[in-house]
């Protein structure tokens, strides 16, 4: 049955804000967006009263741990980083997942209805990423985009595990030339597995040549855990010499080499913005990057990097970048189109759009007034999430089978 959320304040993000608009539904899928005169509904169709609301679509954050590290369960739920080989390519965030870890309820609370998990960032390459979204009952109706990206670390975080270990790589050095022979094997067994392929003889396939010939061809993203300036400078040097798609992550001191960032149109995952400056990549953390990012036109998505920081907070870290600097408008596109489209997913998800996935957000009031709340929350379609008033609370709508009696 087609549903129809009528009378709301429709932010479709990619187009003008629409007053008393409609949201129509069909199959998981947003079918129109327009005024109530706009949009044929059917007769039969469920309403939605939207009235006093503004409508947006489900925010993404493009950089989580959800279900990998799962809050409150200390090292038995914390499946994030595999740090016993610096080449992970392999290994996939997919694996680790719980979804019934508390997380994916609070990220329905902050309205956030897609998440791209990823490994952490101990080893120089930790994995494959996944997009879900944040309510289903297993994995595998949950995964929207199986294969997104590649996560790699620079930085203090690989130097400090392997040092650690008194293994390659304890420094900077050490941790590029991984990626740079990663890069170098992949090459050649993309040769070796053409010359083969060309002869009609079978060759050995290697999961993590594999991977990362993927990331070679472009079919898979290049995903960059990075703080410091002159690190980002090391990830658009060693993708200038792969030819990769690079997407940074974190990006601490990205306002300091905005231009440059701008200049080669790398975008920027950045965050988290409410952690302390806890090492010493985080000395020149501050809200006003995002702002600064942007006017210098580089395209930002906004991340909290949960459990570091609750992911329902996504929303709070866009509103204090805009009191210091960011555009409200841009705010909102780096919580939505823009971390799709930097990862292209925005097929799928990132704004009101006819073909789009239905996941849709009814707010109190704008988001970025962080008195207002999601009140309900619908995922392609279903709505999976609403705001008691009576008891004050968020309530989930249940993910537990329910035997029939």
């Amino acid at each position: 049955m087609a549903k129809a959320i009528v009378g709301g304040y429709v932010v479709p993000i990619d187009g003008d804000p629409i007053e008393g608009g409609t949201v129509l539904i069909d199959g998981g899928k947003i079918v129109a967006v327009g005024t109530e005169a706009d949009v044929d509904i059917p007769e039969d169709a469920e309403l939605v009263d939207a009235a006093g609301t503004w409508v947006l679509p489900g925010f993404i954050d493009a950089h989580a741990h959800l279900g990998v590290h799962e809050d409150g369960e200390g090292w038995a739920g914390n499946d994030t980083n595999e740090m016993t080989d610096p080449n992970g390519a392999r290994f996939r965030a997919v694996d680790g997942i719980d979804p019934y870890e508390p997380g994916f309820d609070d990220a329905l609370a902050g309205g956030v209805t897609s998440v791209v998990i990823k490994p952490g960032s101990g080893n120089p390459i930790g994995g494959q990423t996944i997009g879900v979204k944040t309510w289903g009952r297993s994995i595998l109706d949950m995964t929207f985009a199986e294969h997104v990206s590649v996560k790699s670390a620079l930085g203090e975080n690989p130097k400090r595990v392997y040092g650690d270990k008194k293994q390659t790589p304890s420094t900077r050095l050490g941790v590029a030339a991984i990626l740079r022979e990663a890069f170098t094997k992949a090459r050649n067994y993309q040769a070796k597995r053409a010359h083969a392929e060309s002869e009609g003889k079978p060759h050995e396939v290697d999961l993590t040549l594999e991977t990362l010939s993927k990331v070679l061809d472009g079919e898979l993203y290049w995903d960059q855990h990075v703080h410091r300036a002159d690190d980002i400078v090391t990830a658009i040097r060693l993708a200038d010499e792969f030819g990769y798609k690079l997407v940074i992550n974190h990006g601490t001191e990205g306002h300091l080499i905005a231009d440059l960032l701008a200049e080669r149109d790398v975008p920027v995952i950045l965050g988290p913005l409410f952690t302390t400056k806890s090492k010493v990549e985080l000395r020149n953390r501050t809200l006003r990057s995002a702002g600064i990012l942007a006017r210098a036109g580089v395209k930002i998505a906004i991340t909290t990097d949960h459990p570091v920081i609750p992911i329902n907070f996504l929303v709070y870290q866009a509103a204090l970048a805009v009191k210091d600097g960011l555009d409200p408008a841009t705010a909102l596109r780096s919580l939505t189109i823009n971390p799709a489209s930097m990862l292209n997913l925005d097929g799928r998800i990132g704004s009101l759009k006819p073909g789009l996935d239905a996941d849709v957000v009814l707010w109190s009031g704008d988001p970025l007034d962080v008195m207002n709340r999601a009140l309900r929350v619908f995922i392609r379609g279903d709505e999976v999430y609403h705001f008691d008033e009576s008891t004050g609370e968020g309530v989930s709508k249940d993910r537990r089978y329910r035997e029939v009696r």
